[in-house]
């Protein structure tokens, strides 16, 4: 017989003499090839050769180890290459014993366009592609709202589009309410304008002093003008500047710009606090919680936190942090490369900063505390799920299903997640529903679509059901009917092992009367009060409120939608010069070849193409 193939310390040894010193990548896969851990190292032998050891490991990485059936390698010519590489295969991959930050959205600027006479304000989110001055970024679109509701107040600078501001006839409502200058009809010179967007730049540079005394200044020569209306509005503007002063939170004197990231680490889960600090003002707020790769300790995580959260991000001139991370001058040389500046990355023991990053872990130890009590009623609460529809264990993944249209018109199928940390936002998926031979509201035929469509992704991207993105349970909205019509569906594809609910309103349609219904057996009940009834309303409320969002979506989008938007090579430049020079999408349709080519930016080759594709029609 043959000797089985070695696994654990003995196979990672067995790589050892077979690497060199260069820097590189390495990858840990278990039994059936899926890969556990990604790491890098500035010499791959030396860092390969600590696995190979039997002993002297945390509980972690001797699990990690035991598991090990195979490992992968790729060398790169620096450690800050070998990073990136890292980081960039942590986020395909996922492996879990990594550290995985979970939500790496964009966060929202203030953004002041140059590419106007008169520049405009507004909340800008992604690549910093428009040419203008950014200042952020904010913790939340509300904290971005909240300040441009108030520097408008002070400063007057219009937040309409171009296109609005070249069509405006007479002044629009935030004139009158003293929130903008009126520069869409020449109430204001360029001069002038030009200066409040210099305050308003200055303002958001931390230079707020040297406004209010310059504006103090103006409102009293103003008054002794006796200009009072002018030197009113003057006082308006210092009185909405103070507001904004006060509203900023907490306004550190000694730090001008920084993230405060502090760390707090209880049974296993993390929370990451995030604090903005831009111009000596807090910019608000976030909190992560990020997968803790099966154990990893606190400078781990903040060092693949960092890693990640500035992948896409400009860091700033300072970090704050509660915890060191292992490989300071690693981060520091990624982070600098990023930014291109020098980043102070720093951990503060006395002082205004050390107090900030304090704050920060409160809030960090405040926030796990409030999720892990929320989990733990979470976890209850799918365990009475499983006691009610007689499941085998508590669902970890409960998908819901509804549809939302208006007498067959704009169709959408929605599926909104649970599980054990509530609602999984990023998992949610709306289905335009397609099928042409579908009767108008056959409610039916949508849901079968849906499921139909969502099962067979599901059977040829993951037929081992290993990705966790399988259902432990799927409520449907919908009776008997459904549920039969369901069962059909999921009985041809071979899926009919996952439990199906059907949820219908009970006697009057009224909630707390509702009914369950499971193919093959008879409907029941819950009690009225009953915190698993409430739960699955919840549950199909949200899914409802997910449907009827996206339907409004799509009937808004259909509002506005021409006959235009179906000629190819037609853009959107291209539509609205149509649009200006016949007036109406059903001129362009009746026009005839010259007169399309008469209009600016159409050639004669997309002239034909129109006119052609109008004609075909007819």
């Amino acid at each position: 017989m043959s000797e089985p193939a070695p696994t654990g310390h003995a196979l990672i040894h067995s790589y050892v003499r077979m690497l060199d010193n260069s820097p590189g990548v390495y990858r840990m896969l278990d039994a059936e090839a899926r890969v556990l851990y990604v790491g890098k190292a500035r010499n791959l032998r030396a860092r390969v050769s600590n696995y190979a050891r039997a002993s002297g490991h945390s509980a972690r990485i001797a699990r990690m180890i035991s598991e090990t059936h195979s490992m992968m390698f790729l060398s790169t010519r620096t450690e800050t290459e070998a990073l990136l590489l890292e980081q960039n295969l942590i986020k395909q991959l996922k492996p879990v014993y990594n550290v995985l930050l979970r939500d790496d959205k964009s966060f929202p600027n203030i953004l002041i366009a140059k590419n106007h006479a008169f520049p405009q304000i507004r909340k800008h989110r992604g690549r910093r592609s428009d040419k203008g001055s950014y200042f952020g970024p904010f913790a939340s679109g509300s904290a971005v709202n909240r300040t441009l509701n108030q520097l408008q107040k002070v400063f007057l600078l219009r937040n309409c589009t171009d296109s609005v501001f070249h069509n405006r006839s007479r002044p629009c409502l935030l004139y009158q309410i003293k929130r903008c200058s009126g520069p869409c009809v020449g109430l204001i010179t360029p001069e002038d304008y030009a200066g409040l967007v210099s305050d308003a730049e200055r303002f958001l540079s931390g230079k707020t002093t040297h406004i209010q005394s310059e504006l103090a200044e103006q409102m009293q020569a103003a008054s002794d003008a006796m200009e009072f209306e002018r030197a009113a509005a003057l006082r308006d503007r210092i009185r909405a500047l103070t507001q904004v002063q006060q509203t900023q939170g907490i306004n550190p004197r000694g730090v001008t710009e920084a993230d405060v990231i502090a760390l707090h680490l209880e049974k296993g889960q993390a929370c990451v606090q995030v604090f903005f600090i831009r111009a000596n003002q807090s910019w608000g707020n976030r909190d992560f919680y990020p997968r803790t790769g099966a154990g990893a300790e606190e400078g781990e995580i903040l060092e693949a936190f960092l890693a990640q959260f500035y992948d896409g991000k400009p860091p700033p001139g300072q970090i704050l942090l509660s915890h060191p991370i292992d490989n300071e001058d690693l981060i520091h040389e990624l982070l600098s490369a990023r930014a291109g500046r020098n980043v102070d990355i720093r951990v503060p023991q006395r002082g205004e900063k050390a107090e900030l990053v304090e704050n920060a872990a409160r809030n960090a130890r405040e926030s796990l505390g409030r999720r892990m009590a929320e989990g733990a009623a979470q976890s209850k609460l799918l365990a009475g799920l499983a006691d009610a529809f007689d499941l085998d264990g508590p669902p970890q993944r409960v998908e819901i299903y509804d549809n939302s249209h208006i007498q067959g018109a704009h169709a959408v199928g929605a599926m909104v997640v649970a599980g054990a940390e509530g609602f999984v936002k990023g998992q949610y998926r709306k289905f335009n529903i397609k099928g042409d031979a579908l009767t108008p509201g056959d409610d039916f035929g949508m849901m079968k679509e849906m499921l139909t469509r969502r099962f067979e992704r599901l059977v040829q991207e993951d037929p081992d059901r290993q990705s966790g993105a399988w259902p432990d349970l799927i409520l449907i909205d919908g009776g008997a009917g459904q549920v039969s019509a369901v069962a059909g569906i999921m009985r041809e594809m071979g899926v009919e092992d996952i439990p199906m609910v059907g949820v219908a309103k009970g006697i009057d349609r009224d909630a707390g009367k509702e009914e369950f219904h499971r193919p093959g057996r008879q409907p029941f009940a819950l009690r009225h009060n009953d915190p698993v009834l409430y739960f699955i309303q919840r549950l199909r409320d949200e899914a409802h409120r997910f449907a009827i969002g996206s339907h409004r979506a799509i009937r808004a989008k259909a509002s506005t939608s021409t006959p235009l938007d179906e000629v190819p090579g037609v853009g959107a430049a291209r539509k609205r010069a149509l649009l200006a020079h016949f007036g109406s999408a059903k001129a362009v349709t009746r026009a005839g070849l010259p007169d399309l080519m008469a209009v600016p930016g159409i050639s004669e080759g997309l002239a034909r193409k129109i006119h052609d594709f109008f004609n075909a029609r007819e």
